[in-house]
C-alpha cells in the first residue's frame, strides 16, 4: 500500500481546540486501520507549500481543516491527478457537509483511506480559485471585523462572528456594481453580492446547501438595498427558508461566467471566508471538474 500523507491545518477550528493531541489521535486511528500514512501539522500560512510537497507523486492526500483550508488545497491540487480527502476540522465545514463527508474524525479518516474520487467544479475570479463562494459587500466587511475581534480579544472564530456581524450591519453601505451574465451589462445597487460555486438552495430545511458540485454553473444573488432592520429581517427569513425571490433580490441567476465592474480600482472580495483584495473588473469563470475529492460512494 502506498503511503498516504495527512496534512493538517493546526489553526483550523476543531484542530486548534484539540491541539497537539490531534496528531496522536490520528496516528491511533490510522494504526487501527492498518494504514501506511504520515501525519504533519502545519500553520495556515505554510499549508499550500506543505500540500504541494506531500502530494508529489501521490494518488491521494488527506487534508484536515475547514473551508479556509480548501483554498490552499485548490491552489495546490487543481488540475492534478492527486485526489484529496477532507477531514472536517474547521468551524463550519460547508464543503464536507455538501459532499456528505462525516464529521466524526474516525469515520472521516476511514473514508480518506477507502473512499472513491469524484471530480468537482471550482470557481475562479481573476486567477484566484474558490470552492464554496465569493462575495462583495456585507459579508467581507463582517469577515474583516471578525478577524479584528479575534486579534484584539483572542476570541474563537464562531464567537468573534457575533459582534462582527452586528458591527458590519451597523456600518451597512450599498455597492453600485455592473453585472454581466453574458447577455449585456446591468447596474445594481446592493449591500451584498453572492456568487456560489454551483447551485445554492434557498428551500426550507436546505438553505445554503448544494445538491451537486458538478453542474458547471454559478448561482448569483444580489440583495436588494434596504434599511438595516429590514435587511436583518430579510436574513432571518432566508435562514428559515422563506426568502422572497422577487422582493428580496435585485438580481438572481445562474451562469458559467460573470463579469463584475465597479467605480473602484480594487476592493476586498470574500473567497471561502478569506479576504482577497482584487482589481476590478472581476472575471468569474467556472472550472469544470477541476478538483478530485474523496467522497462516499453514494
Amino acid at each position: 500500500m502506498a503511503t498516504i500523507p495527512f496534512v493538517i491545518n493546526r489553526k483550523a477550528g476543531t484542530a486548534a481546540a484539540t491541539g497537539e493531541d490531534l496528531s496522536q489521535q490520528l496516528e491511533s486511528i490510522l494504526a487501527s486501520n492498518g494504514a501506511d500514512a504520515t501525519v504533519e501539522l502545519v500553520d495556515g500560512d505554510k499549508l499550500e507549500e506543505a500540500i504541494s510537497r506531500a502530494a508529489k507523486g501521490k494518488a491521494r492526500i488527506a487534508i484536515g481543516g475547514g473551508d479556509g483550508t480548501l483554498a490552499s488545497a485548490a491552489k495546490a491540487l487543481a488540475g492534478s491527478s492527486t485526489a484529496f480527502a477532507l477531514l472536517p476540522l474547521g468551524t463550519l465545514n460547508h464543503l464536507a457537509r455538501d459532499l456528505s463527508i462525516p464529521a466524526d474524525l474516525e469515520q472521516a479518516v476511514e473514508l480518506a483511506l477507502k473512499g472513491t474520487a469524484k471530480a468537482i467544479d471550482l470557481g475562479n475570479v481573476n486567477g484566484h480559485r474558490f470552492v464554496n463562494n465569493a462575495s462583495i459587500g456585507l459579508y467581507p466587511s463582517m469577515v474583516a471585523l471578525r478577524e479584528e475581534y479575534r486579534d484584539r480579544y483572542g476570541l474563537p472564530k464562531w464567537l468573534a462572528s457575533i459582534p462582527a456581524a452586528w458591527s458590519a450591519l451597523s456600518q451597512l453601505r450599498d455597492y453600485r456594481l455592473e453585472l454581466d451574465f453574458g447577455e449585456g451589462p446591468q447596474w445594481v445597487v446592493t449591500p451584498l453580492l453572492f456568487i456560489g460555486n454551483n447551485t445554492y438552495s434557498l428551500e426550507a430545511g436546505q438553505v445554503g446547501t448544494r445538491a451537486s458540485l458538478s453542474e458547471g454553473n454559478f448561482s448569483v444573488f444580489a440583495i436588494k438595498r434596504r434599511s438595516k432592520l429590514a435587511l436583518a429581517w430579510c436574513g432571518l427569513r432566508a435562514i428559515a427558508g422563506r426568502a422572497d425571490l422577487k422582493n428580496d433580490f435585485v438580481a438572481i441567476g445562474e451562469c458559467a461566467q460573470l463579469a463584475v465592474a465597479s467605480q473602484w480600482q480594487n476592493h476586498d472580495v470574500g473567497l471561502d471566508g478569506e479576504l482577497v483584495n482584487l482589481d476590478f473588473p472581476l472575471d468569474f469563470r467556472i472550472e469544470p471538474a477541476a478538483l478530485q475529492v474523496i467522497c462516499p460512494a453514494s
